[in-house]
């Protein structure tokens, strides 16, 4: 099995852009629209959709959704591994990015999220 992309929603072009784009460092590559009949058959959403696709090691496919875009649930998240975790948490300070970090045992648990509410678990 091989993980082909992972899909998120962001109320905004420019919340996606700074979060994949200028903090993970992802090449924002298509843009395109999912045709509201699409979106009616595969998500129940009565409108047309833009997605953005921004790839890397990791390939997000992130709907843009600024009406009624209802709050992500806590639990769901991704789990990222960077090369350098603090050089990460320092971008993340950079970009005034929320770097929330819990002690666990021997180690420390850290989380991101980006402005949408989708969360991030960085190893």
């Amino acid at each position: 099995m091989e993980l082909k992309h992972v899909a998120l929603v962001c109320r905004s072009e420019e919340n996606a852009d700074l979060f994949y784009r200028d903090l993970l460092g992802l090449r924002r590559e298509e843009r395109k629209i999912l045709p509201r009949e699409l979106a009616r058959r595969l998500f129940g959403l009565e409108e047309d959709l833009t997605v953005i696709n921004y790839q890397g090691a990791v390939h997000f496919e992130v709907f843009i959704r600024a009406r009624g875009a209802e709050a992500v649930p806590p639990v769901p998240h991704v789990c990222l591994e960077v090369p350098d975790l603090d050089a990460f948490l320092d971008r993340c300070r950079a970009l005034d990015i929320h770097v929330l970090r819990v002690p666990k045992a021997d180690k420390v648990l850290t989380f991101v999220h980006d402005r949408d509410g989708n969360s991030f678990e960085v190893k």
